[in-house]
């Protein structure tokens, strides 16, 4: 049942995604920067976490996800190192991720050839 509400919850986002790019004229940045931005509202006024436990990683996962784990980081930090935790909460949270993402785009890089058309 697990999986079930994973993939529901996981495929409703995408879907509102996919409209947003089929409907509007917003670039893919903006999409995900808005994602981001969201689940970090989300998560602020207490949504994400009832959500993050119904559907687990189809909230986790995407973009959502990234906004409220850097939400979470920041008000760790804040409550332990005070104002100093806004500037490295986010990172420390979400370090793991980040490299991950670093890494294996560079390793994608070095087998992959990507031309751009100039």
């Amino acid at each position: 049942m697990d999986y079930l509400k994973a993939f529901i919850i996981g495929g409703i986002i995408c879907a509102i995604v996919q409209i947003l790019i089929d409907k509007t004229k917003l670039l893919p940045g903006r999409i995900m920067v808005g994602l981001v931005v969201t689940g970090t509202i989300l998560s602020a006024i207490g949504i994400y976490e009832p959500l993050l436990k119904f559907a687990g990683a189809g909230a986790s996962v995407p973009l959502l996800g990234f906004g409220n784990l850097l939400f979470k980081g920041i008000k760790e930090a804040i409550a332990t190192d005070g104002f100093l935790g806004l500037f490295k909460g986010g990172f420390t949270a979400s370090a793991v991720g980040i490299s991950a993402a670093l890494i294996f785009s560079y390793i994608a890089s070095l087998i992959f050839d990507p031309k751009t058309d100039a």
